[in-house]
């Protein structure tokens, strides 16, 4: 679905990603973890056309997306949820939410049912659907967050830093959720986290990011087994 080839990404003359590449398979959750500062949001914002490449190759779904606009990501069906949720602050839950569906160009009636799927997902919005988003909760900002890029019909989700800032019951049932929907609505999931454990919780293959390059790679399982591993991120 989704394959990297020697990427190469950086802001203006500082290079921050070496000769990345890696692939995510249709149906697939698949996580990338890293400590503070090593490449992982700099990655996202490459693969979702935020910022463009130094070098090398994305290709999504057969289509070469490398150097494209971040509006052809987004119709292809590659959704950004970026670390720190960027919300529309002074707008409600559920307008925040219908944004999401911008480039659909869907009919009322559609746009009704989506939402209300994303309201089954997340109750906790249906409550606060008319609450400006701004006053939320860390935990139902990133709810929105992810019901927004949802709304976008998205093939492959991007989500940036899950649960930074939030209690480990929130990601939970983040994790809970994005489980299911990955089942049910047969959406493709590549996660950044910090948190390794939250990330090996719910990935079937792991990448391992250091100083801007893939440094691990394999099946969460067997990762978890990794002296590496072990000894410098889960502290055993």
């Amino acid at each position: 679905m989704l394959e990297v080839k020697n990427l190469n990404s950086g802001y203006g003359k500082v290079q921050i990603l070496w000769d990345v590449s890696l692939h995510v398979e249709e149906g697939e959750i698949v996580a990338i973890a890293g400590s503070n500062g090593v490449g992982k949001t700099t990655l996202m914002r490459t693969l979702s056309g935020v910022l463009k490449p130094i070098s090398g190759e994305i290709i999504f779904m057969e289509n070469r997306l490398s150097g494209s606009e971040t509006k052809d990501f987004v119709r292809q069906g590659i959704i950004h949820i970026p670390e720190g949720r960027e919300l529309f602050s002074g707008l409600s839950v559920n307008d925040n939410l219908l944004l999401g569906a911008y480039s659909l160009n869907k009919k009322d009636r559609e746009l009704t049912y989506e939402i209300e799927k994303i309201y089954h997902y997340f109750p906790e919005l249906k409550e606060r659907r008319n609450h400006m988003a701004g006053l939320l909760s860390g935990g139902e900002q990133q709810m929105c967050a992810l019901g927004r890029g949802l709304m976008g019909k998205a093939k492959l989700l991007l989500v940036d830093e899950l649960s930074l800032g939030l209690a480990p019951l929130i990601v939970a049932k983040l994790i809970e959720v994005l489980s299911e929907i990955n089942k049910k609505e047969r959406v493709t999931i590549l996660l950044v986290e910090q948190d390794i454990q939250t990330a090996f919780s719910i990935a079937q293959r792991s990448y391992i990011i250091d100083s801007g390059y893939i440094s691990i790679e394999g099946y969460t399982k067997d990762l978890l087994n990794n002296e590496e591993i072990k000894k410098t991120y889960l502290g055993i």
